[in-house]
């Protein structure tokens, strides 16, 4: 085609109405606009005259339209003709019809991007539409909601009745599904009976709750085929963007899958939100355990060891090993930063094997220097009920043939034995009779029952220290510990306390008849060198030799301090916020049941101990009567009386003990 250069046709041949099928007759003086498809902008044209103004040529692809109306494709070169002084004369075109290599490329391009069954968006455009919605929800501040939907019991139609009526089925199911999408959304089949629905600015969670219902009933509709109804129902996973954390469009349909996987698991047919929070821990926790591992295998493990002490005796009687984690950047971690990762998990044993040998070297060290102690351990739950357990001790034995037996001692929660009650008391006695004995570890905190002190052959009951700790403000804490021992004493079993944590607490232990402890009061846990000099040094607190134990029918003159101080706190919470109205404690507490039971006349400090209980009793009443009378400034100003009273009373109760110890 050439024109002139004010654009009018002057002469095309035959291949060029071939192809527009307008005759050379038609097509002259007339402007190439004639071919327009409509396709092209403005802009499109005006960048192809500034080429041919500028470079003299343009070549590309332009749409245009058939004397019959059909749209075509050409490719098209075009050239300036110019005059003596380089001006356009003309305009030549060689153009060529590439309609059918658009076509199939089209063709291709939807063969790319479509599944060729439902003739939905595949993998790879759902991929892409999915990150160009991730986009808009970061630039528009919207949310998107991914949904990945697995048909059940779709197998079951394709091999029952073949694969016409599964893809009969996957084709109806998919049309039913798309229906209930708007125009913005996109439904997909990434591979078999799964797809993938993605929908863009949805509101809220709450918002697209109709619409999962809405796929899943468009899942479950009923498809005629043959003389047989087809039916199956859908299991959907469902996550959102954005997100706490940046996560990517692969994330994103991972999270949908695993949310999936758990609408099967919970009986199909339904929908299930994807957790972050629980795959953010879960995610951490795996981290965690890898970590774990590389440490033991870095040899970044090491054992603190806490002296146990005879507080009548002032005697060194063992020590308890105690992991720690020396961790390259974080320092020194305590059991609790690390071992709940590994409770249910293999590593445990690894750990528990390498504590055994270590503690095993240990002590053949200390033998060597002189120093002969016993060394306890804790035995994990899963490493106690392994199979083999007291075969690998008895080899880890071997390899120190120094070790007496006697010298390891094992120490188990409840919550470990408890969960097979038969193995374990079976281990516990061949490990008896080879010399390596048991202690029950933080007694009262799991599942305490006398079964254990009758089926399990351990040596030692050990007090746990959340009872310890407030034993001397906290009567319930106090009768704990003081049934415990009583409770060991009638198996005649051991009682050690752990978490001393104070001299007061060593001798109320004493007076209680507990002789056996180990806590911050007698030492922290210290590194394996540092042991055997502070054995070497160390020296007992005074008040706790041969510190005499109190009869049982005396307990209660023990008792009092804790329980006439709790009361008291009591009521000075309750004048100050008004918190509840402590419980009575009249003349017929604990202590004053026991004071009916003394006879005054043979004590002078239990005569005096007599009318200031009662006083006490007496204030404190008109003390919460008047607060709840609302005269509360009249209660504080008689407080400061009640604390005093208080302070006479348990000054006057030492001495009545100390006449006690005469």
């Amino acid at each position: 085609m050439i024109t002139d250069n004010k654009g009018a046709i002057i002469q095309v041949n035959d291949a060029f109405a071939g192809i527009c099928g307008y005759s050379r007759d038609e097509v002259l003086g007339k402007n190439p606009r004639l071919f327009s498809s409509g396709r092209q902008t403005k802009e499109f044209y005006a960048s192809m005259w500034h080429d041919l103004n500028k470079n003299g040529h343009w070549y590309g692809e332009i749409w245009n339209r058939r004397k019959n109306g059909q749209i075509y494709a050409v490719k098209e070169n075009i050239s300036s003709v110019f005059d003596v002084q380089g001006k356009p004369l003309h305009y030549v075109a060689l153009l060529s019809d590439i309609t059918l290599a658009k076509e199939h490329e089209s063709e291709l391009d939807h063969s790319a991007h479509f599944d060729a069954l439902t003739n939905l968006p595949n993998r790879t455009l759902l991929a892409d539409r999915l990150n160009q919605a991730i986009v808009q929800c970061k630039r528009k501040k919207q949310l998107l909601a991914l949904v990945f939907l697995d048909l059940d019991g779709f197998k079951i139609i394709n091999d029952t009745y073949g694969h016409l009526a599964g893809d009969q089925l996957l084709i109806a199911t998919a049309n039913n599904m798309q229906q209930t999408l708007r125009e913005v959304d996109t439904l997909a089949r990434i591979g078999g009976d799964e797809f993938i629905a993605l929908l863009v600015d949805v509101g809220d969670m709450t918002a697209c709750v109709p619409l999962f219902n809405r796929l899943l009933v468009a899942a479950a509709m009923p498809e005629p085929f043959n003389d047989v109804t087809l039916q199956v129902s859908a299991s959907m996973g469902i996550t959102f963007y954005p997100q706490t954390e940046e996560v990517d469009a692969d994330i994103l349909i991972r999270q949908a899958d695993q949310a999936m996987y758990q609408a099967k698991l919970t009986g199909k047919n339904r929908c299930h939100i994807f957790d972050v929070a629980l795959d953010n821990l879960t995610r951490s926790h795996n981290e965690s355990l890898e970590s774990i591992g590389n440490a033991l295998a870095a040899g970044e493990f090491v054992l603190y060891y806490q002296p146990k002490i005879n507080l009548r005796q002032g005697k060194i009687i063992g020590a308890e090993a105690l992991i720690r984690w020396q961790h390259p950047d974080k320092g020194l971690l305590a059991p609790a930063d690390f071992l709940p990762f590994i409770e249910n998990h293999t590593l445990s044993i690894d750990i528990g094997k390498w504590v055994i040998n270590t503690v095993l070297t240990q002590i053949e060290c200390w033998h060597a220097s002189g120093l002969n102690l016993p060394i306890s351990i804790n035995i994990g739950a899963r490493q106690l009920q392994q199979d083999g357990f007291f075969e690998c001790l008895r080899t880890l034995l071997a390899a120190h043939p120094t070790v007496k037996p006697g010298d390891l001692e094992m120490e188990i929660l409840e919550t470990s034995a408890m969960r097979d009650l038969n193995k374990v008391s079976e281990l516990i006695e061949n490990c008896r009779e080879i010399g390596i004995y048991f202690s029950l570890d933080d007694f009262g905190t799991g599942y305490s029952s006398l079964t254990y002190l009758k089926r399990l052959p351990v040596k030692q009951i050990k007090i746990d220290q959340s009872f310890i700790r407030d034993m001397l403000h906290d009567t319930d804490d106090l009768a704990i510990v003081e049934g415990v021992l009583a409770l060991a004493a009638a198996f005649s079993l051991e009682v050690i306390a752990e978490g001393m944590e104070t001299t007061q607490h060593g001798e109320m232990l004493l007076q209680i008849g507990c002789d056996l402890a180990q806590g911050y009061a007698i030492a922290y846990p210290m590194p394996a060198a540092e042991l055997e000099s502070w054995a070497s040094t160390w020296k007992p607190d005074t008040s706790w030799l041969d510190r005499p134990s109190f009869m049982r029918d005396d307990l209660p003159l023990l008792f009092a301090n804790a329980e006439h101080g709790a009361w008291i706190n009591a009521i000075e919470n309750y004048l100050n916020s008004n918190f509840d109205t402590p419980r009575p404690n009249n003349l017929n507490c604990r202590f004053g049941n026991w004071l009916n039971t003394q006879n005054p006349d043979k004590r002078i400090n239990l005569q005096a101990i007599l009318p200031l209980h009662q006083q006490l009793h007496k204030l404190a009443a008109e003390l919460i009567d008047l607060h709840a009378e609302g005269h509360t400034k009249a209660a504080f100003a008689s407080f400061a009386e009640l604390k005093s009273l208080q302070d006479t009373l348990l000054q006057t109760l030492k001495l009545l003990i100390q006449e006690k110890w005469k």
